[in-house]
């Protein structure tokens, strides 16, 4: 096949993957984005595409060459089609079927050219007069604020949009194009759920377009734990998981382990740190499993490092499960299996001291006195919010200690003292 057709077969693939989502343009799509779709893919082909594969693909890094065959059959299959070669078929045959039906109705596609050419005029002409200038959006006002300090957390969204004219107004309440709110012209308020914890971006979209966009900082109040059932999870009050350190209750760790399909529990700590750089800090902090059973055999646990502009993931599993974990420098992303990430692989069973170095951009993350890993990233993440632990199953975090670039203490804990204790 021709370059220039395999390239429009590949466009045309992209395009049904985009409707098939519907997460909106994706010209819009970031990081965040890119590695939902990554997790997506797997979850329908059983295939991990990266999300540095998934960006070149769609043209958000440069790169010349063409994707590799695996990639397309997964992407040929993801949108239900056997394998790439199916796909291309399939677009051969619906080609071969339309030519003689062009020949045969020159009349009525002459006319129907003629009537999508009157259609496309008119929709240019009603889209200039719709169009925003600046002195439009400068009007519009957008802002939001949280009902209370706990979670989940309802927030109440302000906008004015002056009657801007459209039946696509919506609010996008953080990087999920899906997780949107639709409003109407006149409307000047509307309401959106957070279940948990974190920076996000709202935004305000009008025909598509972003219009108007903030920060929004939803703080888990303190340490919070949440067992991560879909959609909804379940919250845990702070005597079922601190005692002598973050450890959940055995009669939830029961109830987690009852789970038929695989449960994930978290602590978080999402909250105003002062000027810490994501870029300059260091992290010290002992961990370990206590759920080892069925699917929780992998033993997985990964830290969480969220910065106003991105994040660290961190994680750790047992050598035998690492081509399942993948590793997340913010604006780099290690895949499991593609690359080898054996020097993550512990035994979790037993306390882990763990210390992640961030120097300008530069990490390095040493157990018991070894380092392990050492590499480098380069978009900032901006100031440190928080931090969380994921634990497939159930784990426990008995300290942590947050310095900043200067060696200051920002965040330490030993979980002891607490009034309820």
């Amino acid at each position: 096949m021709k370059k220039g057709n395999e390239k429009e077969l590949i466009a045309k693939c992209i395009l049904l993957i985009e409707e098939k989502l519907s997460w909106g343009d994706s010209s819009n799509w970031h990081s965040e984005v890119f590695i939902e779709l990554s997790e997506t893919i797997q979850e329908h082909t059983k295939v991990l595409l990266s999300p540095t594969t998934l960006k070149r693909v769609w043209g958000k890094v440069n790169y010349s060459s063409s994707p590799s065959i695996s990639t397309l059959n997964t992407l040929a299959q993801f949108i239900g089609y056997s394998n790439w070669r199916d796909f291309k078929s399939q677009q051969k045959s619906n080609k071969s079927i339309k030519k003689p039906f062009v020949k045969m109705t020159t009349v009525f596609s002459l006319a129907a050219f003629l009537a999508l050419l009157f259609i496309s005029l008119f929709s240019v002409i009603g889209s200039k007069k719709n169009e925003l200038t600046t002195e439009d959006i400068s009007r519009i006002k957008f802002s939001s604020k949280p009902v209370t300090n706990k979670i989940p957390n309802s927030v109440v969204f302000d906008f004015d949009l002056h009657n801007i004219k459209s039946d696509s107004i919506y609010i996008q309440q953080y990087w999920d194009a899906t997780k949107t709110i639709k409003i109407n012209s006149t409307q000047k308020q509307a309401t959106g759920i957070y279940y948990y914890p974190g920076y996000f971006r709202a935004k305000l979209l009008v025909d598509g377009s972003i219009i108007k966009e903030h920060d929004l900082f939803i703080k888990s109040n303190g340490w919070s734990a949440s067992v991560d059932y879909a959609p909804v999870p379940k919250y845990l009050e702070p005597y079922q998981f601190i005692k002598d350190r973050l450890k959940i209750d055995d009669d939830i760790i029961e109830e987690i382990k009852s789970s038929k399909s695989p449960l994930v529990s978290t602590y978080h700590f999402i909250n105003d740190l002062g000027n810490i750089s994501g870029d300059d800090f260091t992290l010290e902090t002992t961990l370990k499993k206590t759920l080892n059973e069925k699917w929780a055999i992998c033993q997985t646990a990964s830290i969480y490092l969220i910065g106003e502009k991105g994040a660290l993931i961190i994680p750790f599993t047992i050598p035998g499960c690492i081509s399942d974990i993948n590793v997340l420098l913010n604006d780099v992303y290690l895949n499991g299996k593609e690359q080898d990430l054996s020097s993550f692989g512990l035994d979790l069973s037993t306390l882990k001291n763990i210390k992640i170095n961030v120097i300008k951009k530069h990490i390095k993350v040493i157990v018991d006195d070894q380092q392990i890993f050492s590499s480098k990233y380069n978009e900032e993440v901006g100031d440190l919010v928080g931090i969380r632990y994921k634990f497939l199953g159930a784990g426990e975090v008995k300290h942590i200690n947050l310095l900043n670039a200067k060696g200051e203490t920002i965040l330490k804990d030993n979980f002891k003292s607490r009034p309820f204790q």
